[in-house]
């Protein structure tokens, strides 16, 4: 049962892959897209030159991106719900989002473009949680409750500067919002190469240390004698969990409620555990990114609904689930 539910997972991820390839406002035959994807590696003849501009230089590049994005979002959920043994949990708690959206603004608003903005939304998310851990230190320990509480605050004060910053800079209104909104539009290679050592570093971190999400899942004295020491494990988590949210809100924007659906969901299939539970969340979490990207480039063609807002129709109601079933 197990090795067919991995077989599953992974054709779940490989058809949304393909489906995202071939979708869009061109739609494009799948004979013609494996034709594509064979010429770019060298064999075969290739399709006409408009198809293999299409695959290779904007569909492949933004659809892998919103897989890593994916897996990278519910990694990061699955870890954070372990931590702070809330259900409720997702990438954004510790100011990730907040942190991201400041940084990305302040670039737009100054006229920088390119991989200024990605660059500046990492720098300014890594910053906020090193500054929320600070606030959180007491005594040479971190609590989570103080670092919820550091994280909602130092938040609602970076919103504040996001707004001030979108009234100021009026002139860039548009393209700060469509960032906000999150979305792949206009991503490409250098973005996916700029987000995907980062993931890959912080999925590995998290990944290794199944065993101690699990423990940490008890109490603290359980963990304890079990040989597990609580604050460092802590803090190397939660700097893996937000490594993965701030790598993927530089390059794709605020995208919400992946984080906390698809854990809940690969939680029902695969058991609690996270050896399994991550990895099966990041195989999901990609494929349902990939999904949502693909209704944001077709529902309303030719125009693009941003991803945020496809994820949010779907995020909503379940989180609102989440809390009638707590209540």
């Amino acid at each position: 049962m197990r090795a067919a539910t991995w077989l599953g997972l992974s054709c779940l991820l490989v058809a949304s892959l393909a489906a995202g390839i071939a979708g869009g406002s061109v739609p494009l035959p799948v004979g013609l897209v494996a034709r594509a994807l064979l010429r770019g590696i060298g064999l075969g003849d290739g399709p006409p030159p408009e198809v293999q501009t299409i695959v290779w230089e904007l569909r492949l590049p933004r659809v892998l991106l919103a897989a890593v994005v994916g897996a990278s979002l519910a990694t990061s959920g699955a870890a954070y719900q372990a931590l702070f043994r809330n259900d409720l949990a997702d990438p954004y708690l510790l100011g990730v989002s907040a942190g991201a959206a400041l940084g990305a603004v302040s670039a737009i608003a100054a006229g920088a473009g390119g991989l200024w903005v990605p660059v500046a939304a990492f720098t300014c998310a890594l910053a906020t949680v090193a500054i929320v851990f600070r606030i959180a230190h007491r005594a040479g320990t971190v609590r989570m409750e103080d670092l919820l509480l550091a994280g909602l605050a130092l938040s609602a004060l970076l919103g504040a500067g996001v707004s001030l910053l979108l009234v100021l800079a009026s002139g860039t209104l548009q393209q700060a919002m469509a960032w906000l909104v999150g979305g792949f539009g206009g991503r490409g290679w250098p973005h996916l190469a700029q987000a995907a050592p980062f993931a890959a570093l912080g999925y590995a971190t998290v990944q290794t240390r199944w065993r101690e999400l699990n423990i940490l899942l008890l109490s603290e004295d359980e963990a304890w004698s079990l040989g597990v020491d609580v604050a460092r494990e802590r803090r190397r988590l939660v700097a893996a969990a937000t490594l993965l949210g701030a790598a993927s809100a530089s390059v794709a924007g605020l995208i919400g409620f992946v984080g906390l659906v698809v854990p809940h969901v690969v939680r029902r299939v695969l058991g609690p555990d996270h050896r399994t539970l991550i990895a099966g969340a990041a195989l999901c979490g990609g494929a349902l990114l990939v999904v949502a990207d693909l209704v944001a480039r077709t529902a309303a063609a030719p125009l693009e609904v941003p991803v945020g807002v496809v994820t949010a129709f779907l995020g909503v109601p379940f989180f609102l689930w989440l809390l009638r079933r707590r209540s």
